[in-house]
């Protein structure tokens, strides 16, 4: 991963997501004020590396330390090592619940689950039963001044709609603006695109 002045430029990995990280560096950067992003199954680092270039602190969650490794690998590479980033090897659940007990906040929350994985411990996570409570648990550790709220899924059989309105739920964030499509590949010398997955999300 690398970005450059004028925006996200990928190498390949996951680049369905580039949309959504060029969204979240405008959200980020009109703000104009310090933003703190908590991102949760984070892998190999494409969202922090954005929201780092954008002006956010970060958080990076994953229960995989070799992913965590290629995340701090693409976080130099793309010469954001001094900006504010902490990178946690740690079950999602286990991490949040903790923050809920500090008092620590965030200002904007991605997850990007799959659709089965297991935990630093060995603790079990399937999409379709757990991400009701993840994003319940999330809503805690929100700001009093959110400015967003990002779900990727690449679960089959669970549409974009169902995971907005899960978050109307959970969130019950009043203001703002909620939405939900897909994610997908453009096909080289094609105007089709391949489906990759779906996402939901609540800005401010």
């Amino acid at each position: 991963f690398k970005v450059s002045p004028t925006g996200f430029k990928h190498t390949g990995l996951f680049p369905e997501q580039a949309v959504n990280w060029d969204w979240m560096m405008d959200k980020i950067r009109n703000e104009k004020r310090e933003i703190k992003v908590l991102n949760l199954f984070a892998y190999t680092g494409g969202a922090t590396v954005a929201c780092l270039s954008a002006g956010a602190s970060v958080c990076h969650v994953d229960s995989s330390k070799g992913m965590t490794a290629w995340a701090k690998e693409n976080v130099i590479s793309s010469g954001l090592e001094k900006k504010s980033v902490r990178y946690i090897v740690d079950d999602v659940f286990k991490f949040v619940n903790r923050e809920i007990r500090r008092g620590n906040k965030y200002d904007a929350i991605i997850m990007d689950p799959p659709s089965y994985g297991r935990g630093a411990n060995g603790e079990v996570w399937k999409f379709e039963e757990n991400i009701d409570e993840l994003i319940k648990l999330c809503s805690k550790v929100l700001s009093d001044d959110p400015l967003f709220f990002l779900v990727n899924s690449y679960t089959t059989g669970i549409s974009s709609t169902v995971i907005e309105n899960i978050l109307k739920m959970d969130l019950k964030i009043k203001k703002g603006k909620y939405s939900c499509g897909e994610i997908g590949l453009p096909m080289t010398d094609s105007k089709l695109t391949l489906p990759c997955g779906i996402f939901a999300k609540w800005e401010k």
